[in-house]
């Protein structure tokens, strides 16, 4: 039930930052907004996102992760409501600034329930299945957005997302608990009051071990954000494939990655928590994957590549995170895991740019996916750093 309730917090704030890529078109001509102002809203969306990825970890661990996502998820549910209403560029810019900053505050809520509720050996199966959210989300997203836009049109498009959004803020308040059923006997004995920014701050960037998985998830987000953001472009304007083979070869990558990510963290359980060298090996074989990726010239060799590619590309993840949880004092869960995130996040804002500079620059596809493939051979060498407890 925990892990059920967590999941769906998760996945509805995925769902409401994925309305936008959705109805913006339909939205731009109802408020008369140009389409090269569009990106804007992403912008304002994600620089609220890093921001509050960085500070709520704190607030979670001073109030619960209980009352942190009621209080996350409540005004996101407001604000997601009031942007149907949106009547002007400005007011729907401020609106995904603060939805942006609600959703981020999520993350480390979520992450610390899960520390809480399942034990090392438990706990990377449990962040596999609670990681899958992203996935589900943007297959849920470009399934049914598109029908329900066309129906109802994209304000109530946001109204509907509003109301599932307090409906599961309302589960969380309800249904969770801050602490396992052995609670107490598993934290240390200092109140919560005593976390503070100070002290946690120090906690993360004075452990060389965190200061390097932080450094290797952003270079591991580098490479899936990167591909997510540019692969179907890259294929229609490389290789001139059709948007219908582009978006079959991104779904069937999406499909792959999904699946993956409870498996490989229920492989980490089953070798006692052991997660170092799996990450390593993950990373290793993503990079690579990139590099095949982007030397496929022809449509049946992205459809081979891609499930390969896609079995790679997400599966750090829930590691990533069970490693830091595994390595900071329980009452700093989430200040430890907010911040990496928040380093994490960097990455996926920066790498759209860098690509699209070296693909207008070159022209050639390979030199894009070696850029992406960048990123995870960093994360490589930093993981081959790290010391697992």
């Amino acid at each position: 039930m925990v892990l059920s309730v967590v999941f769906a917090a998760f996945l509805v704030t995925f769902l409401d930052r994925l309305a936008w890529a959705n109805a913006n078109l339909m939205a731009s001509k109802s408020l008369d907004i140009p389409v090269a102002t569009l990106g804007l809203y992403v912008t304002a969306f994600y620089t609220g996102y890093v921001i509050a990825s960085g500070l709520a970890g704190f607030v979670t661990d001073r109030i619960g992760s209980r009352l942190m996502l009621f209080l996350a998820l409540a005004p996101l549910a407001a604000c997601t409501f009031l942007f149907g209403l949106t009547s002007s560029f400005a007011m729907g810019l401020v609106l995904q600034a603060l939805m942006g900053l609600f959703a981020g505050a999520d993350y480390a809520a979520c992450v610390k329930v899960v520390a809480d509720w399942f034990g090392r050996t438990e706990r990377g199966r449990a962040l596999g299945l609670f990681s899958t959210a992203p996935s589900i989300g943007v297959a849920a997203a470009n399934a049914i957005f598109p029908m329900l836009l066309g129906v109802v049109g994209w304000r109530a498009l946001y109204w509907g997302l509003g109301g599932l959004t307090v409906l599961v803020a309302v589960i969380c308040l309800f249904l969770l608990t801050d602490l396992t059923p052995a609670g107490a006997g598993e934290r240390n004995s200092k109140t919560p009051d005593q976390v503070t920014w100070r002290r946690g701050f120090s906690a993360l960037w004075g452990d060389r071990n965190l200061v390097l998985i932080a450094l290797a998830g952003f270079g591991a987000n580098w490479g899936t954000w990167g591909f997510a953001f540019w692969a179907t472009a890259l294929m229609i304007r490389g290789y001139q494939l059709s948007p219908v083979d582009a978006g079959a070869i991104a779904l069937i990558f999406g499909i792959a990655a999904a699946v993956s990510k409870p498996l490989y963290g229920l492989l980490s359980d089953m070798l006692g928590g052991k997660r170092r060298n799996l990450v390593i090996c993950d990373l290793l074989a993503f990079a690579a994957m990139l590099i095949v990726f982007g030397m496929m010239h022809t449509k049946s060799g992205f459809l081979i590549a891609a499930p390969l590619l896609g079995l790679t590309a997400v599966v750090y993840s829930p590691l990533l995170a069970a490693m830091i949880t595994e390595r900071v004092d329980m009452r700093m869960t989430a200040t430890a895991t907010g911040m990496i995130n928040a380093l994490w996040q960097l990455g996926s804002v920066i790498v759209p740019s860098v690509v699209g500079v070296v693909f207008a620059a070159t022209g050639s596809f390979a030199a894009a996916f070696a850029v992406l493939a960048a990123g995870p051979l960093i994360g490589t060498l930093c993981m081959l750093a790290v010391h697992e407890r």
